[in-house]
């Protein structure tokens, strides 16, 4: 069993630009770095609540979807004006609580954005299906062909 002996927490706003479609926001996390008596340190990332993966990894545009978003340093959008978000960004929404119904996919406003490797992936799909249609009628024919 390890026990936690020192810890402290920070508050940090990390902002994010999405290449897809340009939109630059902040997120606040809560950091708290813990310490256990043989000088192990962990940092423990949380998000409106929850615990989270550090913003460097696994951040996703709240705009379009995209998961290939770039974070910068933190403070950079305090010496760059220019780039400041034009809305805010709601925070995240809390779990549901246990016993509540799991949100359908099909429930209206939610939006699952096709990236690209989607779309190339069901035109190779359509295509090769396109193609073994095509032969299968061209067996069929030839073996019901009437003489």
């Amino acid at each position: 069993m390890v026990f936690v002996y020192e810890g402290f927490s920070t508050s940090e706003i990390w902002p994010f630009e999405c290449p897809r479609c340009l939109m630059v926001w902040e997120e606040e996390y809560v950091v708290r770095h813990l310490t256990d008596g043989h000088g192990n340190v962990a940092d423990v990332w949380l998000h409106a609540g929850f615990q989270v993966q550090p913003p460097w990894s696994g951040a996703h545009c709240p705009g379009c979807g995209d998961t290939g978003v770039k974070s910068f340093p933190r403070g950079y959008l305090a010496r760059h004006p220019e780039l400041r978000p034009a809305r805010p960004v709601p925070a995240t929404a809390p779990a549901p609580a246990l016993g509540d119904p799991a949100p359908s996919l099909a429930s209206p406003g939610r939006r699952f954005p096709l990236r690209a490797p989607a779309m190339l992936y069901a035109a190779i799909g359509l295509s090769i299906l396109l193609f073994a249609s095509i032969e299968l009628f061209e067996i069929l024919r030839a073996t019901h062909r009437v003489h």
